[in-house]
């Protein structure tokens, strides 16, 4: 056996024995470079991916944000190309998907984290202000999941026209949220304004604003439960 062939069979069986390890047992005891070596092998036939799945968590400081890392960021890695990147790329996209779709609406309402858990992904790592209105029905039917970019004191958060949305949803109720790039969920004075003239325009049409969720990356503020909203 030639020493290209030994390497290929090598790896093979290292890769087989990380799968079973996790078909057994789920990802318990897993280092964070196996957990990317795993994705890796997904678009890496033959090829060994531990020093490459080694040397992205050095650079990325971590699974989280090796993870989400772009294409662009993971190809900086020796051994890591569009290939191999896919089957990453591929899991964060899942793990979206999967974490929108099992929350369901009517848990939404009750739970300022299942909201932040919601909306984390999508606007927790933005480094500009989105602001979301979700609109439900009488039936609380999560019918309208609407974003915008921008920030609190501009138009887009004017009372106006966010019920103007609201209304041609024919919303009975409403959660509305928006992230803060600084990494703090505080409330500000003008997010705290901005709350109570929705509150208050939304009692004028009979729509309920709900809560007003404030996202981060890694944690959230409920509005509502800091007694804000009445």
């Amino acid at each position: 056996m030639d020493e290209q062939n030994a390497q290929r069979h090598k790896g093979e069986g290292h890769r087989r024995r990380l799968r079973e390890r996790f078909l057994q047992s789920g990802l318990d005891g897993f280092l964070d470079y196996e957990i990317i070596e795993l994705l890796l092998t997904l678009g890496t036939p033959r090829k060994d991916c531990k020093q490459p799945a080694k040397e992205a968590i050095k650079k990325f400081k971590g699974l989280t944000a090796t993870i989400d890392a772009t294409i662009e960021e993971l190809q900086q890695v020796t051994g890591i190309g569009p290939s191999n990147a896919f089957g990453i790329k591929l899991f964060q996209a899942i793990s979206k998907r999967y974490a929108r779709e099992k929350i369901t609406p009517d848990k939404l309402l009750n739970s300022p984290q299942l909201v932040f858990e919601y909306l984390k992904e999508r606007i927790g790592k933005e480094k500009k202000e989105h602001f979301v209105i979700l609109c439900f029905d009488a039936r609380n039917n999560l019918i309208a999941d609407d974003v915008s970019v921008g920030t609190l004191n501009a138009s887009l958060v004017h009372p106006r026209e966010v019920f103007k949305k609201v209304i041609l949803n024919n919303s009975s109720h409403v959660i509305v949220a928006h992230n803060h790039p600084s990494g703090d969920p505080t409330p500000s004075e003008d997010d705290i304004l901005t709350t109570k003239r929705l509150v208050e325009a939304g009692k004028i049409l009979g729509i309920s604003v709900v809560d007003h969720i404030i996202v981060t990356q890694n944690n959230f503020n409920s509005l509502k439960e800091q007694n804000l909203i009445n």
